[in-house]
């Protein structure tokens, strides 16, 4: 144990390198790339094309639900091949769909069409992809390895808005989709191919993730479903925020440069709070952590439902950044240190089922809500208390050590019945 902690704690262990290109890889993904600039280009396309908010961000919602139909099953392919092998074809056919959005024609199936396959490959290139890989080289800093490869999210929500806002005013929306595909495939697939694998079994040790509950099991315990509720109803309300920050605030006088400084202080908050919560989830429990990350969310969304001002509008969003990239961190940590690694990527696959289907609910209701009131408040306020509301189950879960002891005196009472049945098979 102490031979692995050291080597863990070594700036030249190997696992530092595949935890840095899983953020690489996520820094250019679906969860960072098309999340965090399809805000930035949500005006300039219900201007070209005379769409509503409520039309283009139903694309979101098409592109959040395929994401959560396809995500078991990507992650059961993350959990029984390479996941190099499954993450660079999703990645090249992302970068691919996303510079292809240049040639959009005036014609809404085309812009579904394109998010339907974004939304095909999307897990496969975010964090859910590379999470199994980078757990399989750390055990007692773990915490610290996830939160690298979740600042890459945190990195392209600081970067990304702006930089689509800045190609939008050079080369237009068109050049912008290019530019922004070419740079996946530029640097994320190259990366990607070069440094991603889990580490391999040795004689010592075994790092394969081949142990730990079945989904089956995990499935029947009150940790898992609370994941879930936690999750959905979070979602709802952070992506429905995220993806209407933009037009929120420039609806209420601030210029659009100022919707864009928002959502990269947004970013830069995200950033901050997966750093520091991956070091304090390697020391405390994390269930408690989550709690108050949920809670400063809960705070940010009902500040921003009264935003009037760029002051406020970026106080509210690093309020939701602190808690929405803090809580990125959580999920994985939480799933690997309650359920083990042998059906992770499954299971973190059907978490990421129900929060990619509130994430297509939540855009599409605040698109809903301006279109029918002109205005987003009411909706945001609710939010608000519904995410204070499930951060609250947080603080009821049980202690790793509870939930593990009764999954192996479970999986004991199974071997056992299955010797027995062997036995008497045999006469004996």
């Amino acid at each position: 144990m102490t031979g692995e902690a050291i080597e863990e704690t070594s700036t030249r262990y190997e696992g530092w390198l595949v935890a840095v290109a899983s953020g690489v890889g996520v820094f250019v993904s679906f969860a960072s790339l098309l999340v965090y600039t399809f805000g930035i280009f949500l005006k300039p396309l219900t201007e070209e094309f005379g769409w509503s908010r409520e039309s283009v961000s139903a694309a979101f919602g098409i592109a959040a639900m395929t994401v959560a139909v396809c995500s078991p099953l990507l992650g059961y392919l993350l959990d029984r091949f390479n996941p190099r092998r499954i993450i660079v074809p999703c990645l090249t056919i992302f970068g691919g769909a996303f510079a292809s959005l240049a040639l959009l024609t005036p014609h809404l199936w085309h812009f579904y069409a394109v998010f339907l396959v974004l939304g095909i490959v999307g897990n496969g290139t975010a964090q859910m992809a590379y999470s199994r890989a980078v757990s399989s080289w750390f055990d007692r800093r773990r915490g610290a390895a996830l939160a690298l490869v979740m600042s890459g999210g945190a990195l392209g929500a600081m970067v990304l808005p702006a930089l689509a806002e800045a190609l939008i005013d050079q080369i237009g929306w068109r050049g912008a989709f290019l530019v922004l595909g070419s740079m996946v495939l530029v640097f994320g697939v190259p990366t990607v191919a070069a440094c991603i694998h889990q580490r391999p079994a040795t004689p010592t040790s075994n790092h394969t993730g081949a142990t730990g509950s079945t989904v089956r099991e995990a499935l029947s315990t009150r940790a898992f479903w609370t994941f879930v509720t936690v999750l959905f109803c979070s979602s709802i309300a952070q992506n429905g925020a995220l993806t209407h920050l933009s037009a929120l605030l420039t609806d209420r006088g601030v210029a659009a440069s100022g919707g864009a400084l928002a959502l990269s202080a947004m970013g830069g908050a995200s950033l901050v709070g997966r750093l520091a919560t991956g070091w304090i989830l390697d020391r405390f429990f994390a269930a408690r952590v989550s709690f108050v990350l949920l809670a400063m969310a809960a705070l940010g969304t009902y500040l921003l439902a009264g935003a009037d001002s760029l002051a406020m509008g970026v106080v509210a969003a690093v309020l939701i950044g602190l808690g929405m990239g803090g809580e990125a961190d959580v999920t994985p940590y939480l799933l690997s240190r309650y359920f083990g690694l042998k059906s992770f990527s499954m299971l973190y696959g059907l978490t990421w089922t129900f929060y990619a289907v509130a994430g297509a609910i939540g855009p599409i209701l605040m698109g809903k809500a301006f279109d029918v009131t002109g205005s987003y408040q009411a909706l945001l306020v609710q939010l608000a208390l519904a995410t204070f509301a499930v951060a609250v189950l947080m603080l009821f879960l049980p202690r790793y050590s509870a939930l593990k002891s009764t999954s192996v005196a479970a999986q004991s009472n199974n071997e056992n019945s299955a010797l027995h049945s062997k036995q008497a098979r045999a006469g004996l």
